[in-house]
């Protein structure tokens, strides 16, 4: 493998490989995709808690008296309202109204600001943000992503298991979902967001690239679960959560793709808003759409969804759910056929297989919510 095209590892490589991971190529890095069985894993994080390597994901600190400016233009929310210590799911779009990305941005200080790309996306995201940044602003952007570990601690354990590693002043249930806090864990200082991409309560820890060896065993010793992304990728498609590259990109925009609620296009300053606009007043053809198979099968990514034989979308994403003990899929389809309870087919294999229609997610936080199927 020549230097180009090297795959980067993690500060967590070594202790993945000691546990036996395997390991595969993903977004440019070399990641651990199980330890065991994968429905094992997922089980774990719905019954008590499992930790993920979520490093490779983009950390971009970004801040100066112009940081707040920036991102209102290029995020789908504002950012000058977030209280210190909040933060907001959002998408970035392109001026055509399509997703580049979706994010996590946390408001660190009054003109400091955290945002969490996607892996693959990291670099478009930068340049992106590069792209508007007036001339001569008062703006910082920096990849702390190779100085700064992300740990996912995830499962309705996980704040009692984190608890007993850190010296926070406050119980951990004072950090509500979608805030984050600096506090000291197993003696590193870590800022810690309650946020997750599983459908469980649970954390993510950004923690010095050096510590974060030392926090993962300390955790695994408490009794937590490691876990690979094939079992974090079953666990957000039970709970509804869309993966970019395969459920969204820039030929899909925020209210195809059921977003609409985290876009903000009302505003001058907003580069996507007059196209985002111009699409929320048209009204879209097609929606993103969940559905469980009842037929033998399981729906994969680009397999076609069929009505009476014909071609009517394509599978974004599918697979088996151990927690519902079901196939479930996600994937876009004509206004008409997204009603829950519509019938339609995929072809799986060459032949059609029956599924159905329904509402997403399929599973929240401990609740199973297909029980009307």
């Amino acid at each position: 493998m020549s230097d180009e095209t090297k795959l980067r590892r993690t500060s967590l490589y070594d202790v993945h490989s000691n546990l036996g991971a395997r390991f595969v190529p993903f977004a440019g890095w070399e990641m651990p995709v199980q330890y065991g069985s994968i429905l094992d894993e997922a089980r774990a994080v719905r019954s008590g808690v499992g930790l993920f390597d979520v490093s490779h994901m983009g950390r971009l600190e970004i801040s100066g008296a112009g940081a707040a400016s920036l991102l209102n233009s290029t995020l789908s929310v504002r950012v000058d309202g977030l209280g210190v210590g909040r933060a907001r799911y959002n998408v970035v779009c392109d001026s055509s109204g399509g997703i580049v990305d979706d994010c996590i941005v946390y408001r660190r200080g009054r003109e400091r600001y955290l945002l969490v790309p996607n892996a693959s996306n990291t670099v478009a995201v930068t340049e992106w943000l590069k792209k508007w940044t007036p001339d001569g602003s008062d703006v910082s952007m920096t990849n702390v992503t190779a100085e700064v570990a992300m740990i996912a601690c995830q499962g309705p354990e996980a704040e009692a298991t984190l608890q007993r590693l850190t010296d926070f002043n406050l119980s951990l249930s004072n950090l509500r979902p979608f805030r984050g806090r600096s506090m000291t864990i197993c003696g590193a200082a870590c800022y810690v967001g309650r946020t997750g991409y599983t459908g469980e309560d649970g954390f993510e820890i950004m923690v010095p690239s050096q510590d974060a060896p030392s926090l993962w065993r300390a955790l695994v010793d408490l009794g937590a679960v490691s876990c690979g992304l094939a079992a974090r990728d079953v666990l957000r498609l039970e709970a509804g959560l869309l993966l970019h590259g395969n459920d969204m990109d820039t030929t899909v925009n925020p209210y195809e793709a059921g977003l609409g609620r985290f876009v903000e296009p009302d505003r001058d300053e907003y580069v996507a808003g007059e196209a985002l606009r111009r699409i929320q007043n048209k009204g879209v053809t097609r929606k993103l759409v969940g559905f469980t198979m009842e037929g033998r099968g399981i729906a994969r990514h680009g397999y076609s969804i069929l009505d009476g034989g014909n071609a009517i979308g394509e599978v974004s994403s599918g697979g088996p759910s151990p927690t519902l003990d079901l196939n479930i899929g996600m994937g876009y389809v004509p206004i008409e056929f997204s009603e829950p309870g519509t019938r339609i087919e995929i072809e799986i294999r060459g032949r059609p297989v029956r599924a159905q229609v329904t509402d997403l997610p399929f599973y929240a936080g401990g609740n199973v919510l297909i029980g009307a199927l």
